[in-house]
């Protein structure tokens, strides 16, 4: 018999399978089965097979701490408790480990918020070979606290299925087709949700989205895909889910930067990235200061809020610009004068940063003497190396912007790599098939790497 089976009648247990690495386990050799504290049950479905996702305080001490599982459903059983009582509960599988031995145990989910121990052990998950001391107390060793440290739960984290909201009025395109497929086969529940039919119940103790007029359940991750045409709402909207206790792809606050192209740039050039000149003026008086400000013509004129390169505009004279900067004041449109880059016309690099790392990289090209390389507007794409240089300057364009996920267009210039711009909700169609890579794949991993412990 090895000191490793012997047990007192309290011990720390470890959970791998449900990330928790750290549990103070009563072991009950009276009782028959065992129990986890569990709160915020809930069943999903993952490839049409039942999961149920909860969450665990696992330090009575420590009330804000919480870790999200989830686990396969493996029953629905009618457990009798200690006095009496009969209750119908959960029954998962899950990885214990006490010392040095590993084994795999049922385990019913049940709320122990006003028991002594957040978890019990009964007789049914014990080794025959295991010997209780029911007078001693945690033979295996105490609890290090440094465990429950943000950065080493990182190294401790398990593949679990997630239940992951995709915001999106587009369903059927091709994102978040692929991303939704992605999901599914790294075994996640993966929902499409229109951003417009959510509303919102604002909360301190409560908060919740409505979908259609259901009440949503929690999810451990929201990938917002928001339109440029509903980017306030869509904010809030991500903002909610962050309320209910899920992680964003992308933090609300860095999509508002990429969106308002001034910020944007104001945020790049703070961080020491080098971006075409730039102007901005409000008043009709500043027309041509800003343009001299600029520089010669050529110039961009630029819709403040515009994508896929809609609302971009040459204006090949200095009267062409006075007339298009008219013409959008005239539409009370926030708008931006950028210098032309002449020897990058008609194409741009677009760079796929995924958790602060390029993944992929294409340059576009116009196609029709178009001055815009957007593949939206007819471009083609066709594979390209980074330099050193221009890999640096996607990753720091995206850290500018607070972005983890993002798609960072680069023009060669004369005087080195020029961030365009930074885009929140980057198109992965044309980066798969010029590259032959699965990005929407990435993404998913990198939401994996996010999911942990909150408090």
């Amino acid at each position: 018999m090895t000191k490793d089976l012997e047990l007192g009648w309290e011990e720390w247990i470890n959970l791998p399978s449900l990330n928790v690495p750290a549990i103070k386990v009563k072991i009950d050799t009276g009782a028959q089965t065992s129990a986890l504290h569990a709160k915020h049950i809930e069943i999903f479905k993952v490839n049409k097979k039942k999961h149920v996702r909860f969450e665990v305080s696992p330090l009575p001490e420590k009330p804000n701490l919480t870790i999200s599982c989830s686990a396969p459903l493996l029953d629905k059983r009618k457990v009798v408790s200690s006095n009496g009582e009969s209750e119908t509960r959960f029954i998962i599988k899950a990885t214990l480990i006490l010392g040095t031995k590993e084994w795999e145990a049922e385990i019913s989910l049940t709320d122990r918020e006003s028991m002594q121990f957040r978890m019990l052990l009964g007789r049914s998950a014990l080794d025959p070979e295991m010997i209780v001391h029911p007078s001693e107390s945690f033979l295996l060793g105490g609890l290090d606290k440094s465990i429950y440290r943000k950065k080493k739960i990182k190294s401790l984290r398990s593949r679990r299925a997630l239940r992951i909201a995709l915001l999106t009025r587009e369903p059927n395109n091709y994102s978040s087709k692929k991303i939704k497929l992605a999901g599914e086969v790294r075994g996640h529940e993966v929902e499409a949700i229109n951003t417009t039919r959510c509303y919102l119940d604002v909360d301190m103790d409560n908060p919740q989205i409505y979908y259609e007029g259901s009440r949503l359940p929690k999810y451990d991750v929201v990938i917002p895909r928001v339109g440029t045409s509903i980017t306030s709402y869509g904010l809030a909207v991500t903002r909610q889910f962050l309320l209910t206790g899920a992680t964003s792809l992308n933090e609300p606050q860095a999509i508002a930067n990429s969106r308002d192209k001034l910020m944007a740039h104001q945020l790049l050039a703070s961080a020491g990235i080098d971006i075409p000149i730039t102007g901005f003026a409000s008043s009709s008086k500043d027309t041509k200061g800003i343009i001299d400000t600029v520089g010669s013509t050529p110039l961009i004129i630029k819709l403040a809020e515009s994508s896929q390169g809609r609302g971009v505009i040459l204006a090949e004279t200095k009267k062409a610009a006075e007339t298009v900067i008219s013409a959008f004041r005239g539409l009370k449109a926030n708008f931006l004068v950028q210098e032309f880059i002449e020897e990058s016309k008609g194409q741009d690099i677009r760079c796929l940063v995924v958790g602060g790392k390029v993944i992929g990289s294409i340059k576009r090209k116009n196609k029709g003497g178009d001055f815009r390389s957007n593949i939206h507007q007819g471009g083609l794409a066709e594979k390209v190396s980074l330099s050193r240089k221009e890999r640096s300057v996607a990753v720091k364009a995206a850290k500018a912007l607070g972005l983890s996920v993002a798609g960072v267009d680069i023009l060669r210039s004369k005087r080195g790599p020029l961030v365009l711009e930074v885009n929140s909700s980057p198109g992965i169609q044309s980066l798969d098939q010029t590259l032959e890579i699965n990005v929407a794949e990435q993404i998913i991993i990198f939401c994996e790497s996010q999911i942990g412990i909150r408090g």
